[in-house]
């Protein structure tokens, strides 16, 4: 079995999150996702001490599937450099998992 992993991008709203989660799965890659939020990010940029509200995509991909997957929320995303991370997923129900390279590969 290929390997599932779990990919979160933050974005800047409700919208412009759920069009990256619409265009990953209908691109097929990504086999389905939630979007998440409000949050409030607390962080460091250019320098400077800031906090906001973002959103967060969650992404179920394989890791065959994973590069292309990351050039496309680049290539559609609202930030130059925006926070695009991925862990592979240890363990998860079988059937589900299954489900996910299946609908990846077809």
């Amino acid at each position: 079995m290929t390997q599932v992993w779990q990919v979160q991008i933050a974005a800047p709203s409700k919208e412009h999150a759920t069009e990256l989660a619409r265009g990953a799965v209908e691109a097929k890659l990504a086999a389905g996702g939630q979007v998440v939020g409000p949050v409030t990010s607390v962080f460091w940029h250019l320098g400077e001490f800031g906090t906001g509200e973002e959103w967060t995509v969650i992404l179920k991909t394989t890791e065959d599937r994973y590069k292309e997957l990351e050039q496309h929320i680049v290539e559609r995303h609202e930030w130059t450099s925006p926070e695009i991370t991925a862990i592979p997923l240890a363990a998860g129900l079988a059937p589900y998992l299954e489900w996910v390279e299946r609908t990846l590969s077809e």
